[in-house]
Parts: C-alpha cells; structure tokens; sequence
C-alpha cells in the first residue's frame, strides 16, 4: 500500500518539488566541487533481504545513479566512488566475477548517449590498476570513457581496481622514472592549479586506453630530486587535475576508509559515515549533508 501511495502522481510530484527546494537551497550557498564515496553494505543488504549476493552489487549500482544526478543538479563538478578494490580479488571467483560482469552492464548504461552523464555533461575515468582486469571488461571500460569523452563540465571518477597505498606508489614510480632519465640541464616542471575544474574534464582522456592509470601530466622531466614536493606527487595521482577532496561519504556504519583516498583527505575534507547500508542510501539521506557542508562553509 505505501509504495502504491508513494508512487501515485500527486505524491511524487510533492516529492520532486520538495526536492527541488532543497537542491535550491544548496545551490545558494557553497557547494563541494569534489565528493567522494565509500559505497559499503551491498553484500549485508542482500543477506537482510534474502538476495544473492550479485543482486546486492547490482542494486548498488542503481543507488548510485540516483545520488550522481543529485551531485551534478547541485553543482558538485567531480564525484569519485570506490567501487572495486585490489583486495576485493581476495574474494569467492564467484562474487569476483559477477562485479565483473556487473561493471560491464552498468558502464554501458551510463554512458549511453542522451543518459545520465550526457544531461549532465560528465565524462568517466576508471582509476585504479585496469591491467589486472579480463581483457572484455577493459574494452568496456575503454568504450565508457571514449563515449563519455566529449563531456566537460563534471567527471565521474570509478575506482577499479584502486587502493590509495597503490595510486601513491604508482605516483612516486613514475616521478622516480622521470628524475632517472632527466638530463642534466632540465627544469622543474611548473606546477598547474588542481582547482581549475575547466581544465579537470578536458585534460583526462589523453590516453589511447583512455584510463587514469596510464595518464601522465604533460610536464619535463625532474633533474632536481629536491624540487620534488607533495605537489609534485599531486600531479602524477590518478586524480591529477580534479579539485580538491571536500567531502567524503562512507555508508553501512563502518567508521575507516580502507584504503580509499588517503592522500586526497586533508584537513578541509568531511569526512561523514552514515549507518545506511549503500543500498539504502537515499537522496534523503544526502540532500541534509550536502546543505549542512555549506551552511558550515558560510560560517
């Protein structure tokens, strides 16, 4: 009866108008340029509603969707989701493979022309060590971010496969390549601004792969190892151009990041964790968040 009643025509316009004030409201007020997600709970939400394991991810998925359109009408110009993690190859070949047929799926159906990420112009990265994928989901990565390409207002960072410990070693082997192979009379590389989102969704498909794994900034090699600085190793994350982190969000109660993001946390970036399992995680939920962030902002 209530899902009837909820989704009869006057109740959803009441709830499309009130969600309209909200993102209103927001839009008033500052708005964080980059929010990132720890998608946690998809697996205890198919055991507490008695689905396979696969259906969890998939329905995840979905939640996912419905949050990334609430980001882009707000005006948050890049979102990062964790959506695959090294560590999660430890798991059954079983679940390991339905991800990985579930990615496949879902990255089609985003970036489909006249979907989602093309009403809102944002185009897709996958950050992560995409060489440890099956060849058939690196083609349908590759297709994702070449159909996405022409986007450049908002980015839609995946993470798969990603851990943070591995995204900063990648960082300081490529600077250690560079400063190896530099000659002796080269300069320091100048150091671009990281909150010009105008630049973030032009300068990330520069790659025949069209992944972030394998997209170095356009700078000279490093002669001078003492000019290395925490700057330098910004520029050769895989997040290289995107602003920085102001607000991350992990759901199912679980107070740590696992891996995710550590360098990009600073002392501006909320950090929130909230009990819903991702599944359950509602625009609901995350219209109070993204308010109270600028209301604080105004302060």
């Amino acid at each position: 009866t209530w899902k009837w009643l909820l989704s009869s025509p006057p109740i959803e316009w009441g709830v499309s108008l009130l969600q309209s004030i909200f993102i209103n409201s927001i839009k008033q007020g500052p708005v964080p340029q980059h929010v990132a997600f720890v998608m946690d709970g998809n697996r205890r939400y198919a055991r507490k509603s008695h689905l396979e394991t696969a259906e969890g991810h998939s329905l995840g998925f979905e939640a996912l969707a419905k949050i990334l359109e609430i980001c882009y009408k707000s005006g948050v110009k890049v979102v990062t989701v964790y959506a695959f993690s090294i560590e999660n190859f430890k798991r059954s070949k079983y679940e390991v493979d339905a991800l990985m047929d579930i990615a496949k799926i879902k990255l089609s159906q985003l970036s489909q022309h006249g979907d989602l990420l093309d009403r809102y112009g944002a185009s897709i990265r996958v950050l992560g060590r995409t060489s440890m994928v099956s060849p058939d989901v690196l083609e349908a990565i590759n297709k994702a971010t070449a159909m996405t390409k022409h986007n450049t207002k908002a980015i839609l960072n995946i993470c798969f496969p990603y851990t943070s410990r591995d995204e900063i070693t990648t960082s300081i082997r490529k600077i250690v390549s560079l400063s190896m192979s530099a000659p002796n009379n080269a300069s320091p590389p100048s150091s671009p601004s990281l909150s010009d989102s105008s630049d973030t969704s032009t300068s990330t498909h520069t790659s025949t792969t069209a992944t972030a794994n394998h997209l170095s900034p356009p700078t000279p090699p490093y002669a001078d190892i003492e000019s290395i600085c925490e700057q330098t190793i910004e520029e050769h994350l895989f997040t290289h151009g995107c602003p920085p982190l102001d607000l991350l969000i992990r759901t199912s109660g679980v107070q740590r990041l696992s891996d995710f993001m550590l360098w990009q946390c600073h002392q501006e970036t909320d950090i929130i964790f909230v009990d819903d399992l991702w599944p359950d995680f509602d625009v609901w939920t995350f219209l109070p968040i993204l308010l109270n962030w600028g209301l604080k902002r105004k302060k």
